[in-house]
Order: structure tokens, then C-alpha cells, then sequence
């Protein structure tokens, strides 16, 4: 009987304390992991944040860019880090809910090590090419393709939704579009508009002014919908391949065992900005819809994409180890 008090009194002690370390989160700077290249549209997404985060915690938020290895770099170093409040990441659909097919082993696992907060943004894809590639459409894309197969390249970062989106359309169509991998996709962009690269699964923030100056064709969404912001332009599903579909998203991740007041807060002045109007449209003009949701929300939705994504990674017969 003395045990188990003394085993109750530990307890509550034990939740005073994290109680107490709670209420006064945050005391100090807070690292913002993003883990692609400055430039792109995750890196955008959380810079956002970051600003208003820093101003309504009333500590300095700081985006700390570590790319590579399809993002699974940066998301393992947020996975080890200190439970404490002070870190955080925006992960998104490829290190998070696709890496786990794509290796055999992973650093991390993204549902014992990562605490989902709140899902921030869908970013609408664009199938786009170079204006140098002689076609205006999907057909005309598929044609050329299987005219010059293993020819035409494509770029994005290993395991990300650019890699599948081009996977998934070479097996859906009987083309070989072959990826040339990169550490993110800004620098994929570049080459690109260089014309190193024929093609890419963009996201809109990426490529919406590219496309409107006419420094890259758009050719179709990738999504389920079409954009406002490119209204002309059909889904792949739509132009001619039916039943394909790639979504993309971006959500805040804590380290596992992290307080849960501090998530909840972090949860909440999250969405709070992401229902600002101004913040809402200025996400929207650059291809990214605002979509928060709670933390359970969120977690539920991840379990859903981890098993689309297994599926299509068996499909396709990719794999990295």
C-alpha cells in the first residue's frame, strides 16, 4: 500500500512538473525545422508561420533549413530531438506518409516518433514542362514520351510527391520518364528552367509566375480538382489518364511526448493564423489552400496517406535503400 502511494504521489509530481513547464512555454527561441531547400513552397509556408508565431508567443521562431535525402533528413532530426516545445517541423507528405514504403528501414518512424500538431496546407500540383518540349498537352506529352522512351527527365527530390506523381504516371500510361534526383525542388526548378530537365510535378507556389511569364508551359493539375489560380489547365485525370490523382500537404510535427498543452497551444495559434483572410489568400495566390485541422484530425488523415501511399509504392515497384 505504501508503494503504490508513493507510486501516486511520483505521478502527480510528475504531471505538476510538466504542468508548470507548460505554463511557462516558451521561455526561449523556438527551432522551426523545415526540411527542404529555402525557396520552395514549404519553405514559404513556414517562414509565415514563423512570423506570426514569433509575434503571438512572444519569442523568436527561427526556420531552420535542412534538406536532403527526400526530406528524411531533416524530419530524423526533429524526431531526435528533446521533447521540450523548442522544436518543431514542417513536414510533409513525402517523408512522412511515403518514406515509410519507399526504405526498408527509416531513421525515424514517423507514428512513434512525431507528434502530429495541425495540417497546414494542400499544395496543388502542375504537371509543367519546358516551353523548349513541343507539347500542350497530356496526350501530346504521352506521345512524345513513348516516341523517346527513357529520354525525357524529370526532377524533384528522392521519395517526394514529385518522384511518385512521375512514377505513378510512367505505370498508369506505358511511359519512362526518368527522375534525376535532387535535394529539394527549388533546385530541380533551376534546372529546369535551364532546360536540364524536360519536365516536373511542381507544386503551384513553385511554378504559378514561371508559368504565367511563359518560362514553363502548365499542362495539367495533378489533384482531384483544378486551380482558381490556373483554371485552364485540366486535371491529368481529366486529359486523358482517369483515376489518376496526387495530392500534397504540409503539416507541423513535434517530437513524440511533447506536452500536450504545448501542442494544443501550438495548435491553436496555428489555426488561428491560418484563418487570418490575408494570410488565407496569400497562401492561396501562391497554390496553397489553408486547411487546418486538430491534432487528431491530422493524425487520422496521415494514417490514411501512409496507406495509399504503400500501395502505390508497391504498384510502381519503387524502392530506396
Amino acid at each position: 500500500m505504501h508503494r503504490i502511494l508513493l507510486a501516486i504521489v511520483f505521478a502527480c509530481a510528475m504531471l505538476a512538473e510538466g504542468s508548470v513547464h507548460a505554463q511557462s512555454w516558451p521561455s526561449r527561441p523556438i527551432r522551426f525545422i523545415v526540411a527542404t531547400n529555402p525557396g520552395g513552397g514549404a519553405d514559404m509556408t513556414a517562414r509565415i508561420i514563423a512570423q506570426k508565431l514569433t509575434q503571438s508567443l512572444g519569442q523568436n521562431v527561427l526556420v531552420d533549413n535542412r534538406p536532403g535525402a527526400g526530406s528524411t533528413i531533416g524530419v530524423n532530426i526533429a524526431a531526435k530531438s528533446a521533447p521540450d516545445g523548442y522544436t518543431m517541423v514542417l513536414g510533409t507528405i513525402g517523408p512522412i506518409a511515403i518514406a515509410v514504403s519507399l526504405f526498408s528501414k527509416l531513421p525515424y518512424d514517423p507514428a512513434k516518433d512525431l507528434l502530429p500538431v495541425v495540417q497546414v496546407v494542400d499544395a496543388l500540383n502542375v504537371l509543367a514542362v519546358h516551353p523548349s518540349l513541343p507539347v500542350k498537352s497530356v496526350k501530346e506529352l504521352i506521345a512524345v514520351a513513348k516516341r523517346r522512351p527513357g529520354e525525357l527527365n524529370y526532377g524533384d527530390g528522392v521519395g517526394s510527391t514529385g518522384h511518385l506523381a512521375g512514377a505513378l504516371f510512367n505505370t498508369m500510361t506505358g511511359t519512362t520518364f526518368v527522375l534525376v534526383p535532387y535535394g529539394g525542388s527549388a533546385p530541380a526548378v533551376v534546372d529546369l528552367l535551364a532546360g536540364n530537365i524536360q519536365l516536373m510535378f511542381i507544386t503551384v507556389s513553385n511554378s504559378l509566375g514561371l508559368i504565367k511569364n511563359g518560362k514553363l508551359r502548365g499542362i495539367a493539375m495533378t489533384g482531384t480538382k483544378r486551380s482558381s489560380l490556373l483554371p485552364e489547365l485540366p486535371t491529368i485525370a481529366e486529359a486523358g489518364v482517369p483515376g489518376y490523382a496526387v495530392n500534397n500537404w504540409y503539416g507541423v510535427f513535434t517530437p513524440a511526448r511533447t506536452p500536450g498543452e504545448i501542442v494544443m497551444r501550438l495548435n491553436a495559434e496555428i489555426v488561428k493564423i491560418l484563418n487570418t483572410p490575408d494570410i488565407k489568400q496569400r497562401l492561396l495566390e501562391s497554390g496553397l489552400e489553408a486547411v487546418p485541422s486538430t491534432s487528431e484530425q491530422f493524425a487520422a488523415y496521415i494514417q490514411l496517406e501512409i496507406k495509399k501511399w504503400a500501395k502505390v509504392v508497391k504498384d510502381t515497384g519503387v524502392k530506396l535503400d
